[in-house]
């Protein structure tokens, strides 16, 4: 089957199609037959050599798609051939076929076209996830950095959904715009000082979902509440910060850090039979919006790379077989 190979780490010129062998599904997995792939930022990260993937776990990147059903393993249950789903991975998305684990593919969101459907299963994963690890409650006050991207948007609307108050950060005028259309009740310019920002607006956060990292660890600290959470899934702005722990302990605050990819198969199947439970619902009845979203031929992965990396995309981009 053909797949992107990565032969060693480095800038989208490392990526390339190639044929690799087609997996064959074990005991309670599947294979599908890939329409879509999801690109997201742990992508370049795992193409830089900064993001490896779990021991057992294939290298080709690609850590959500779409597809159809063209082989059921031993013990496999809800799928049929011919089944249309979505898929949550721990890698192998970038490829013509790949294998997943029986509960962590569920059928695309009502009324979602498959390639669109691609873009949409981790992200809603990832948010519906740490919104819970953060305690989110309505009527809170909820940060969410990156306001514009993947994440941001579904995190803005899906909080919104919740009660939350939302704010968002952006680094244009253009981004900041798409922040308030997808329902953020402020936007703040991350070139600006958005910390005085947001508390002279709110009081602070409760909860801040940050992709961030190290660069902006001291400043979601001034940021919260008391008693409020951060919770890291991103390492943009690098992995070694300085902390305040006198700061983080007067506020009663907490600081996690989590990531999908690695949790047990188990807990990434619970999280998607949420997302598919929970949040389907929602985009059906329109609560949350579908992201802006970019198609790029899979033949041009090294296009989607160099925009996703550029900062300059809004929403989701989707690589199309």
């Amino acid at each position: 089957m053909r797949a992107v190979i990565v032969d060693e780490p480095g800038d989208e010129s490392v990526l390339r199609i190639g044929e690799v062998e087609t997996p064959t599904p074990g005991v309670g997995e599947i294979l599908v037959r890939t329409v879509a792939s999801g690109v997201n930022r742990a992508d370049v990260l795992q193409r830089q050599g900064h993001y490896p993937p779990p021991p057992g776990v294939t290298d080709t990147i690609g850590l959500e798609a779409s597809g159809v059903v063209a082989e059921v393993g031993e013990g496999v249950t809800r799928w049929r051939v011919g089944d249309e789903v979505v898929a949550l991975l721990a890698g192998g998305g970038y490829a013509e076929f790949f294998v997943v684990k029986e509960g962590q593919a569920i059928a695309p969101p009502p009324g979602v076209d498959l390639v669109s459907a691609a873009g949409v299963l981790e992200v809603a994963a990832t948010v519906l996830s740490n919104v819970r690890v953060g305690r989110l409650r309505a009527g809170q006050v909820f940060l969410v950095h990156g306001g514009a991207g993947g994440i941001g948007t579904f995190a803005t609307q899906y909080a919104k959904a919740l009660g939350a108050i939302v704010a968002a950060t952006a680094g244009s005028e253009r981004n900041l715009e798409h922040c308030r259309e997808f329902g953020a009740d402020f936007a703040f310019d991350y070139h600006g000082d958005w910390v005085d920002a947001l508390r002279e607006a709110t009081g602070g956060a409760d909860m801040i979902l940050d992709i961030i990292g190290a660069k902006y660890l001291e400043l979601n600290v001034k940021a919260l509440k008391k008693g409020g959470h951060l919770v890291v899934i991103g390492l943009q702005g690098g992995v070694k910060g300085t902390l305040n722990l006198g700061l983080l302990l007067n506020k009663s605050a907490t600081v996690a850090a989590t990531s999908l990819r690695f949790r047990p198969d188990e807990e990434k199947a619970a999280i998607c039979q949420a997302v598919e439970q929970e949040v389907w619902p929602m985009l059906a009845d329109g609560r949350i919006k579908p992201s802006p979203e970019t198609r790029i031929p899979f033949d041009d992965v090294r296009d989607a790379h160099l925009q996703l990396a550029s900062g300059r995309n809004i929403g989701k981009i989707v690589l199309t077989q």
